[in-house]
């Protein structure tokens, strides 16, 4: 199976009197969908950036499938909070950048890249442009896009962070669809609790001054969504509350009040 490990890792800045993270290590199997959170400054985005390949940990160790980390690759894709994508192109022509790099026929890569849209939920928007898409829009597109080089890890830096309130909740969902249609490995950044309570099998909450792992939650309110039960009833149970306030202190505690 495959795993992306962090291990013991320490990130510097330079400039910075103290690390910006301190000995973390975690790791990410194929089909487990892993969440940081924590305060601002507690390293979540920087400790992706080591998994994706951009940043070089000043001590510890970085691999999939026991190889170095030492630069991105297709095993692992990214997905940034902006959905980054080409202004010039259709959605299925965005979708089927990645497949043209691998170089794929052009039939082939367009079916495939229909393929792709109608798994984030896009079917019939393939020939329109960026500009005619919404925010929620860009942003499947983009997760398509993603999906098309096949990674075997997904890093999902705040992908959600740019929308409304609901279409972010409608987001959520299509996430867990996603990830339970590609049986990827997913680590995800985000500041928000009830989403990380929503989509993770495993949370992993860090807190700052340096960077450092202060908990580990393992909730399963998003297999149940993908057994049947509607997101509202779950979000209504009070499990989920008792969740939401247990995992609100992990990320506060020492905080002043």
């Amino acid at each position: 199976m495959p795993k992306l490990v962090l291990d013991q890792v320490s990130i510097r800045y330079d400039g910075q009197p103290r690390p910006a993270v301190e000995r973390v290590s975690l790791s990410i199997a194929n089909g487990e969908f892993v969440v940081l959170v924590g305060r601002s400054g507690c390293g979540k985005t920087s400790l992706l950036n080591v998994a994706a390949g951009f940043l070089s940990p000043a001590d510890g160790k970085a691999a999939v499938d026991g190889e170095p980390i030492v630069r991105p690759g297709a095993d692992r894709a990214v997905v940034f909070q902006n959905d980054a994508l080409f202004p010039w192109l259709t959605a299925r022509e965005n979708v089927a950048f990645a497949l043209r790099l691998r170089g794929v026929a052009p039939a082939q890569r367009s079916r495939r890249a229909d393929d792709l849209l109608s798994l984030v939920k896009l079917q019939g928007s393939g020939d329109k442009r960026v500009w005619e898409l919404s925010g929620g829009m860009r942003q499947r597109v983009g997760l398509a896009r993603a999906l098309a080089a096949e990674p075997k890890f997904l890093l999902l830096d705040e992908p959600l962070g740019a929308l409304d309130a609901l279409t972010r909740e409608r987001m959520q969902t299509t996430l867990l669809d996603i990830w339970a249609a590609s049986r990827a490995g997913v680590l995800m950044v985000t500041h928000g609790i009830e989403e990380a309570l929503v989509l993770a099998t495993r949370i992993v909450v860090l807190a700052p001054h340096p960077g450092h792992v202060v908990g580990v939650f393992e909730p399963t309110f998003g297999r149940r969504y993908l057994a049947g039960e509607p997101i509202r009833n779950i979000k209504a149970d009070p499990a989920f509350a008792a969740a939401r306030g247990d995992l609100t202190d992990a990320i506060f505690q020492g905080e002043p009040a």
